[in-house]
């Protein structure tokens, strides 16, 4: 087991800002509201991903410059610049549910009631320079990085397996006979919210990291092989937590007579009560604030270090400029989630929304990552699997499909009032379009 576990490292990190509050909210609203017709979405996305890092990871090993250096040389420096755009947009929005989920996890430990907007934002400003003085304050970034998520991940797991046994071994009373079937109707399924966990589960802005990391720890085209069993042995692992969640949440709420409404985090943590009683909510908060606080640093370090390595102006951690970058996106995220805040009450919405517009980008993270899979030059021992590009085709494909849904998902959710007309004042109809 030595050899495996020495194997598991650069992908660990992956999981472990997929594996944030969004993908956790995403899929227990998934297993509410689609059952078990989101199961093999999960497996899907979770094959998917595993040959998307796989092939990050083995790009990151044959090539002997960075990723985006590499297109930049091939394509020109626009291209890179764009691709580098794009993953920091996309890591601003998924940072913004970070901040969101912090939020999120806080405000039911006070009470039933919300927050003031004002401690909510004073609470993500000394949040985020807390996490900003320790980007630059931190000597082995990366070490503790890999240490800290292989120990998070762990602990992930074990809470949500006890808890999935638990309930599966005494089920609740609440679900009915009917909640063993996928329901035919979708007049109250919140495609969104699949749409989330596509995006957190399928993350192909995580992927294309991994050809960072990998370089990052040293790796090099004798350690191919272990880049494979590290992307199999870490995906799985992601996939195999966010399937539990959305078993969790189906046995729990799937099948009610009355829909369960996840208008805050302290309703999703009822998924917990049959193996934490009362105190289901504070230890579900506190998951929320872990997972939340655990992808805060990397999660942003993705956008800074490409977006850094896009412009020419390095990769490494050591480098000043993926660290200036790296504090942009953290501020982007905090400036998104509390304008957001100011606007909307509903922070599970609010995080369910901002994983899905990570959905949008994927595509063209997808074909840059193919396009440098499938260059001649890549003979012999450099040479790319086949089975990898045709995955990550298909991954691909997948890809723009669900970016082109989300896409038609979004705008109705930000232009379509939430309640009928008749059934509503004009002032409420104005709230529902601004959200």
């Amino acid at each position: 087991m030595k050899p495996l576990f020495r194997s598991v490292g650069p992908a660990i990190i992956v999981a472990a800002i997929v594996l944030g509050p969004g993908s956790i909210l995403t899929s227990s609203k998934v297993g509410a509201t689609f059952g078990l017709v989101g199961l093999p979405v999960v497996a899907v996305a979770t094959v998917l991903m595993i040959a998307m890092v796989a092939l990050a990871a083995r790009l990151g090993v044959v090539y002997e410059n960075s990723l985006c250096d590499e297109l930049a040389s091939r394509l020109g420096r626009g291209v890179a610049v764009a691709i580098g755009l794009t993953l920091f947009v996309l890591v601003a929005f998924f940072q913004s549910s970070n901040n969101i989920a912090l939020i999120g996890g806080l405000e039911p430990m006070f009470g039933d009631t919300p927050l003031p907007f004002g401690v909510r934002a004073a609470l993500l400003v000394a949040v985020n320079g807390v996490v900003i003085a320790s980007l630059y304050l931190l000597r082995n970034l990366y070490g503790s990085i890999e240490s800290m998520m292989k120990i998070l991940i762990g602990l992930m797991t074990i809470a949500f397996l006890f808890n999935f046994i638990q309930i599966f071994l005494n089920p609740p009373e609440v679900v009915n006979a009917a909640a063993a079937l996928p329901d035919a109707t979708t007049d109250n399924r919140d495609w969104l919210a699949l749409m989330g966990m596509i995006g957190t589960t399928f993350s192909v802005g995580g992927a294309f990291y991994q050809g960072y990391l990998v370089k990052e720890k040293g790796w090099g085209l004798s350690q191919a092989r272990e880049g494979v069993v590290d992307s199999f042995i870490s995906i799985s692992v992601l996939g195999m937590v966010t399937a539990m969640i959305l078993l969790t949440s189906w046995k729990v709420f799937y099948g009610r007579a009355e829909p369960v409404q996840f208008d805050s985090v302290g309703d999703v943590a009822k998924q917990l009560e049959p193996l934490f009683g009362s105190a289901a909510k504070i230890i579900f908060c506190l998951g929320i604030l872990a997972g939340g606080l655990s992808s805060f640093l990397v999660n942003a370090l993705i956008g800074g270090t490409v977006m850094s390595d896009s412009l020419g102006k390095g990769s490494k951690l050591s480098d000043k400029w993926p660290l200036h970058l790296t504090t942009s996106a953290l501020v982007v995220g905090m400036v998104v989630a509390i304008a957001s805040m100011a606007r909307s009450g509903s922070t599970v919405h609010l995080i369910t929304l901002a994983q899905a517009l990570t959905v949008l980008g994927i595509p063209a993270l997808a074909a840059a990552l193919i396009y440098l899979g499938t260059r001649k030059e890549l003979t012999g021992p450099r040479r790319v699997p086949k089975w990898m590009i045709v995955i990550a085709s298909i991954g691909f494909c997948v890809a723009c499909v669900s970016a082109c849904m989300t896409a038609s998902k979004v705008y109705q959710k930000l232009n379509t009032p939430a309640v009928a007309a008749s059934e509503v004042s004009s002032s409420d109809l104005q709230s529902e379009s601004e959200k």
